[in-house]
């Protein structure tokens, strides 16, 4: 296969030129000009920006256990769509995965996927918060981090000893940032809106103080961790200074905590609704100075399939969370690149390269000899928000218009998603 034409950005070299692109063996061969090189499969990218195939370190597959909203292969569908060609699925199934017969029986149907699919085990046995997995026997099975998504962890004698075993396997813990006691209605931003719903909210402290708590943590143990879906201006504000004091602290953020507010429950009831919900626009431009400054290293879109009935009950009694594989480049093109808040390539960095250097992956740069996983897409090209590969359809980005257009996801060199 060979790519001609296309504006190829490699955000790990910082490589940005008009140039051609060489695939074999499902790897790439060589960049250059190749005028004279005949191959079978021949992709005009003219007009087109081709770069490294998106990674997304936070998605819910729904399999085990829930596939009536996604299953791996369709979740597999919805990524590739919206240009990811890797991910990490999150363990909170039923099952869930905390033991080697489940790990295996997941690994096993994630390597029959059209993508790069991974996950993560839990760090607490039944995400009782309790007692630690066997961290060690999962990690060599397969499991690429730990994390209770979902669920925020409690005990701080737990979240040591997690955290002292994940330094000596250099592997990740990542965080649900939620104190369950500080909380109203999950999903819902205690303030303006909820007064409104006449319901009590989320506050941002009940984030603000695990945040802190697990920062500090970090910063005694020597672990990395990931904030997952940071939400609070506060909590960027701490993610910040903890870096500043050399703790291996990552944030991640998701394109709706950047892009909407708390308004938007108001027009799309439970659509908007989401732990931890969405915030005010203070918090928004906190979460978009993080992103330029670096304190924000991620973009993840924590993909939340929900079935129609689930979404379209009462508000109060709704689950949290929204799909987010097929507008995440897109929300980022249209609101931090289009905005001037970040450069292409910035943002690019942030949805590949940074993502996989986290979880130790081989993947996010389009260096020779690395696995022709890549996307194409045209950034100034609009379009519609409105059909979705993934089961589900539960987002509030519907009906909207948003500038990037994916027009090809390429894994291991063969094509996995095409929409000229």
């Amino acid at each position: 296969m060979i790519i001609k034409n296309g504006r190829v950005i490699n955000p790990s070299n910082g490589f940005d030129d008009v140039v051609d692109i060489l695939v074999q063996d499902g790897k790439i061969k060589a960049i250059g000009k190749f005028d004279d090189i005949l191959e079978k499969e021949v992709i005009d990218a003219k007009g087109c920006v081709v770069a490294p195939g998106l990674v997304d370190i936070h998605v819910h597959f729904r399999e085990p256990g829930f596939t009536y909203k996604e299953d791996i292969q369709s979740g597999s569908d919805a990524a590739a769509a919206g240009g990811f060609t890797t991910v990490v699925a999150m363990a909170n199934t039923k099952p869930i995965i905390d033991n080697e017969e489940v790990l295996d029986k997941v690994i096993d149907k994630m390597k029959k996927s059209k993508i790069n699919v991974y996950t993560v085990a839990a760090i607490t046995k039944e995400f009782k918060g309790q007692e630690l997995v066997d961290m060690e026997r999962l990690y060599e099975l397969g499991a690429v981090g730990f994390s209770d998504d979902g669920i925020p962890l409690n005990d701080e004698e737990i979240i040591l000893e997690a955290m002292l075993k994940a330094k000596e396997l250099n592997i990740p813990l990542s965080f649900h940032e939620e104190s369950p006691k500080l909380i109203g209605l999950p999903g819902i931003n205690e303030g303006e809106v909820s007064k409104k719903l006449g319901i009590k909210g989320a506050p941002s402290v009940s984030e603000d103080v695990m945040v802190a708590r697990d920062s500090m943590l970090a910063l005694y143990t020597g672990a990395t961790i990931d904030i997952q879906h940071i939400s609070s201006g506060n909590s960027v504000d701490m993610v910040r200074f903890i870096k500043s004091l050399g703790a291996n602290v990552y944030a991640e953020v998701t394109p709706h905590h950047f892009s909407i507010t708390e308004e938007k429950v108001l027009e799309h009831k439970a659509l908007a609704k989401m732990n931890p919900p969405l915030r005010t626009e203070d918090d928004r431009l906190r979460i978009i100075k993080g992103l330029k400054d670096g304190t924000i290293e991620i973009i993840a879109t924590d993909h939340a399939p929900h079935s129609i009935e689930e979404k379209s009950g009462e508000l109060t009694k709704s689950p949290s969370g929204i799909i987010g594989l097929e507008t995440s480049l897109a929300l980022g093109i249209t609101n931090l690149v289009n905005k001037g808040h970040l450069s292409l390539i910035d943002l690019l960095k942030k949805m590949t390269v940074n993502p996989a250097k986290l979880y130790n992956l081989d993947c996010g740069t389009l260096d020779i000899g690395s696995k022709a996983d890549i996307v194409i897409f045209k950034e100034d090209e609009s379009y519609i928000v409105d059909k979705f590969k993934s089961k589900s359809c539960n987002s509030p980005f519907i009906g909207d218009t948003l500038y990037g257009k994916i027009k090809y996801t390429i894994c291991n060199g063969e094509i996995v998603y095409e929409n000229k």
